[in-house]
């Protein structure tokens, strides 16, 4: 058992994109910032599937080639093989807790 405060990890790309709070031996749960006009490039795993629940900001999402327009709320279950890619056309800041189970090392595949 742990606890952890948001504030002791840091995101990806300074103040924003994937920030890690746990990678386990059973899966992987962070929390995404994504700037307005930022963007996260496309990728997939072989074996983890990919949960999204918004926090805040209406993100979009493209699972396969279809977009998705998001909101506070929303949850995006993302399949081994979809590929997806997230992005933040609005004016304010995106949050989204992520989660990916099975935790594989060495499992995503950049699109």
């Amino acid at each position: 058992m742990f606890i952890i405060n948001e504030s002791e990890k840091e995101f990806r790309q300074g103040n924003s994109g994937p920030k890690y709070l746990l990678k386990g031996d059973r899966m992987n749960f962070g929390i995404i910032r994504l700037a307005p006009g930022e963007k996260l490039t496309p990728h997939f795993y072989q074996i983890m599937e990919e949960n999204f629940f918004v926090v805040e900001g209406e993100p979009e999402i493209r699972i396969d080639g279809s977009l998705y327009r998001l909101k506070a709320g929303d949850f995006v279950h993302c399949e081994p093989a979809e590929v997806h890619a997230l992005s933040n056309p609005g004016s304010t800041d995106a949050r989204l807790l992520f989660m990916l189970a099975p935790s594989t090392e060495g499992d995503k595949i950049d699109a």
